[in-house]
């Protein structure tokens, strides 16, 4: 009898045999691309922005911000800009975007505990601001939320207020957004989600939050993602740093950022970006880390697939 299979093992075989039954070879795992600037900052937990060089387009994954408690362990202050509705609006308006998407993964607390007055004081400070996510939660789950806040969401979210599902998709402007599986749960009971996101030549894996599954590597095989954004902080809620390694493997990511770790006492603290770092030097040799701590922004050189 041969020696079980290891957690990471399993995951290897499974997506192996996945992208080997598909059934036609993907469009978008194409070879040969170059490299692109791409502006990321974390704004603590699983929550970050995505910009473009020169703030044209803009994507913010997730809207928990000036009631963010991320920067509490990195013994961090807390930017301006972060510290209410307003201040965030006035903010995001200085930088004249001509795209401002809010995706939104699921319904936590930690992930959406801002996300109406978000999109009201955007709206009001007469930011261009679109928001997307799956589907029923955008016109049925969160439809009466819409309404108390007085924002229309047939104008708001994507697609006509549709928002995407599954294999869906979505764009805006220069913007394109597909919805992913996330195993995870939801306080509504409607899909949790991660994204691909095509933004300024990169295209980027959002994991939301997750455990790490075998059909990554259908992502990878399929999406052929630059970048993977993926959440780490194991302790009750999402894959640790070594499953989290394992799915960048997965996932043929050139690029890998650890997010959603040291916001709350249930997750890793601020090790979690240098064991993430260790377990990918490990397990996926050829992706590049780059740790990011609350705040500050960082921009990125990321070599990109030809599209």
């Amino acid at each position: 009898m041969s020696d079980p299979l290891s957690r990471g093992e399993f995951f290897q075989v499974s997506a192996a045999a996945g992208a080997a039954g598909a059934a036609a070879p993907s469009t978008f795992a194409a070879t040969g691309g170059g490299t692109a600037q791409l502006k990321i900052r974390w704004y603590g937990g699983g929550v970050y922005e995505l910009a473009t060089p020169d703030d044209k387009n803009i994507v913010l994954v997730d809207a928990w911000i000036w009631s963010n408690t991320g920067f509490t362990a990195f013994k961090i202050d807390k930017p301006a800009e972060f510290a209410s509705a307003a201040a965030y609006a006035a903010h995001v308006k200085s930088r004249g975007p001509s795209a401002f998407v809010v995706a939104l993964t699921h319904d936590h607390g930690d992930h959406m505990g801002d996300y109406f007055d978000l999109l009201r004081a955007l709206v009001d400070a007469g930011v261009d601001v679109k928001t997307v996510g799956q589907s029923d939660l955008m016109r049925v789950g969160l439809l009466p939320r819409f309404k108390a806040a007085n924002l229309d969401n047939t104008v708001l979210v994507l697609n006509n207020g549709a928002g995407i599902n599954m294999g869906g998709s979505a764009t805006y402007k220069d913007l394109r957004f597909r919805l992913v599986p996330a195993v995870h749960s939801t306080a509504s009971g409607f899909p949790a989600a991660g994204f691909i996101i095509d933004i300024g030549g990169v295209r980027v894996y959002a994991s939301g939050d997750t455990d790490l599954y075998g059909d990554m590597g259908l992502i990878g095989s399929r999406y052929a993602p630059d970048l993977a954004v993926i959440c780490t902080g194991n302790g009750a809620f999402t894959m640790g740093p070594d499953d989290a390694a394992s799915a960048v493997q997965l996932l043929g990511a050139g690029h890998a950022v650890p997010v959603h770790y040291a916001h709350n006492p249930l997750v890793v603290g601020p090790q979690c970006g240098d064991l993430f770092r260790a377990a990918v030097s490990r397990i996926a040799p050829r992706t590049t880390v780059t740790l990011l701590r609350p705040g500050e922004p960082t921009t990125l050189r990321v070599a990109t697939a030809a599209r």
